[in-house]
């Protein structure tokens, strides 16, 4: 399949062979941008339009290269007027998938743009009585445990909000970082989806797709409210006790990233290195 010459220049030349590999899945799903024929914008990870925007970013492919901008297009297409984002043409809006739209334009640059913060708007009024946020769907049936929020929705919810003015300053935003906090602790699966912290959570996994310790600690490190907490300080010197000579290694990754050099398992990756300095230089801010 050919690769429009202009897609790749942007990401550093160490990096164009991983950047062509992630393009070269493109129209892999039927459609373009890494979607369906029908334009399903979240799905089979990892070579969703959501996650393919992210790595390219991760890269360093700048968000007005063209195969970014139009990624952004496609997402803003889903945007509804109640802030909600429809990532599939039919069935129920949940709200991890308009955290997970958010976050992806967020990191697209468009953090300002009034359709998100009318985005950000919805989602404190929907934020859960615990302080996370909670699809009211139940895969495993209902419990105790299922009244609760979801830990990884919740994340990615603050992974977007880290990018807006309502950082540091909303007090929703406190409750959804305490709601976090206190799981480090309980660390039993929690919410309709059952997230637990288990022997999974704790392994290393980069790119930051799916919910465990790197990516936990890396947003939880853009808020006040967990920098000095002890179970942040915990989790973060859980993250450090498997840095090898100041680098972090990856110890678990896509298995269709085998080809990709910037994310093997069982090897440092400079870049994902470069996300746990982010971690320590916010500690300082």
């Amino acid at each position: 399949m050919r690769i429009r010459k202009q897609n790749v220049m942007p990401v550093p030349s160490r990096y164009q062979g991983d950047a062509a590999a992630i393009l070269a899945q493109r129209y892999s799903q039927g459609g373009d941008h890494w979607t369906t024929p029908d334009r399903r914008l979240i799905k089979s990870g990892p070579f969703s339009a959501a996650e393919a925007a992210m790595m390219l970013r991760e890269l360093g492919m700048e968000p007005s290269a063209p195969v970014l901008t139009e990624v952004a297009g496609l997402f803003f297409d889903a945007w509804r007027e109640d802030g909600r984002f429809k990532v599939y043409p039919t069935g129920s809006v949940y709200p991890c998938q308009t955290s997970i739209a958010a976050s992806v334009l967020c990191h697209l640059g468009h953090a300002a743009d009034s359709r998100l913060i009318k985005t950000f708007a919805h989602l404190l009024e929907i934020q859960h009585s615990d302080g996370g946020w909670r699809c009211k769907k139940f895969f495993f049936g209902r419990g105790p445990e299922t009244e609760y929020s979801n830990p990884g929705p919740t994340l990615t919810a603050l992974n977007a909000f880290r990018f807006s003015e309502l950082r540091n300053r909303e007090p929703a935003l406190d409750r959804a970082v305490d709601f976090l906090l206190h799981y480090w602790t309980t660390r039993l699966p929690l919410g309709p989806c059952h997230y637990g912290i288990g022997t999974r959570f704790m392994q290393v996994e980069y790119p930051f797709a799916n919910y465990n310790l790197f990516p936990y600690v890396y947003v939880l490190s853009f808020y006040d409210r967990a920098k000095s907490d002890p179970r942040f300080l915990e989790a973060l010197a859980a993250l450090q006790s498997r840095i090898v000579d100041g680098r972090i290694v990856v110890e678990r990754v896509n298995r269709r990233f085998s080809g990709l050099s910037f994310c093997q398992k069982g090897r440092p990756s400079d870049l994902a290195t470069r996300s746990y300095q982010e971690i320590l230089r916010n500690l300082h801010e």
